[in-house]
């Protein structure tokens, strides 16, 4: 890919997030944005694209970036590259030190903690910061392996949603990667790039997610569309042809 076709393709990703952003309704004037810094990739491309995007609009929103370290799991990101990278990206950098006990506990309970906490660090500095939207990185593969993954644990057709409001609309949750795919980020990624975690999460992939991954890897390798139709799926439901229950009283 030559230097210009690269400069299109980042251009055609950052269009692409405001689509979403268009189409969902995520960010609108004055909204003050606290973007979820994990260390991986996918926060920095989602950082990058919807700061890039703010400067050819006719609105203004503010940008905050924060990474929660959780000392007692083994994984790292690089502390001054982030907030170096966040500057560049005119976004305040916080960094929130957090702790939990792993003892005695398999890599799901471990995970699941780990993730609980985070949330509610970034839950009391949506209050400290007074915003209004919670920013994640989570893409289409995400939100369709979720799909999947509470169809067969959950018995719920459910996922994540580019916007989901919380607290009685105190704020939202809020996904601007939602219509990329990983293969589209990783490419961004190669582009720009990125620096890998100093050190990944070993926990990372222990959980029903990568079942899920490839379950619908083997769903794409007979369709290239699979992907995409089951994430347009889940705006395109038909109640008629679902089952209901008309008693549902037990005997």
């Amino acid at each position: 890919m030559t230097a210009r076709n690269e400069a299109e393709y980042i251009q055609k990703i950052i269009k692409k997030v405001g689509r979403a952003v268009n189409e969902y309704g995520l960010i609108g004037e004055g909204d003050r944005c606290l973007v979820a810094m994990s260390g991986g990739r996918d926060s920095q491309v989602l950082l990058e694209t919807i700061a890039l995007r703010r400067k050819h609009l006719p609105i203004s929103y503010e940008l905050f970036a924060v990474h929660v370290d959780v000392q007692s799991v083994p994984y790292e990101a690089d502390r001054e590259d982030l907030e170096t990278f966040s500057r560049r990206m005119d976004a305040e950098f916080f960094f929130r030190g957090v702790d939990i006990d792993t003892a005695g506990k398999d890599a799901g309970e471990i995970c699941f903690l780990c993730s609980w906490r985070r949330r509610r660090v970034l839950f009391d500095m949506m209050k400290e910061l007074r915003c209004s939207k919670l920013v994640f990185g989570h893409h289409l593969d995400d939100i369709v392996e979720t799909l999947f993954m509470n169809m067969a644990y959950q018995g719920s057709i459910s996922t994540m949603p580019p916007k989901l409001s919380m607290f009685g609309g105190e704020f939202d949750i809020i996904r601007p990667l939602c219509l990329l795919t990983k293969d589209e980020i990783l490419e961004y990624v190669r582009i720009r790039g990125f620096r890998e975690q100093k050190k990944e999460c070993p926990y990372s992939g222990s959980t029903g997610r990568r079942e899920a991954g490839k379950l619908i890897a083997e769903f794409t390798a007979k369709n290239k569309d699979a992907k995409q139709s089951l994430f347009n799926s889940m705006s395109n439901i038909k109640p008629e042809y679902l089952p209901r229950k008309i008693n549902t009283s037990r005997e």
